[in-house]
């Protein structure tokens, strides 16, 4: 694992330390990490919305879609 060392202003450092104690985390590191993963778990999901609003559209989900994806589900398909 690589090493990295950042500066944050008193006022940072101080909600950083609130949250590893108030959140349950070990260390500094470790909520920096989740919030790395959170944001680029966010960044995916608006790629994955911008890629379906400019695609073609697709079938409409009516009521004949609904009901063959329950007869998918059920094995009668």
């Amino acid at each position: 694992m690589s090493t990295m060392n950042i500066s944050l202003p008193d006022t940072l450092k101080a909600f950083v330390d609130e949250q590893v104690v108030g959140r349950g985390y070990g260390t500094s590191s470790e909520y920096v990490r989740e919030l790395i993963r959170k944001d680029q778990d966010r960044q995916r999901l608006r790629r994955l919305l911008l890629d379906g609003a400019e695609s073609a559209p697709g079938a409409p989900a009516d009521e004949g879609y609904f009901e063959g994806l329950r007869a998918r589900a059920r094995g009668t398909i």
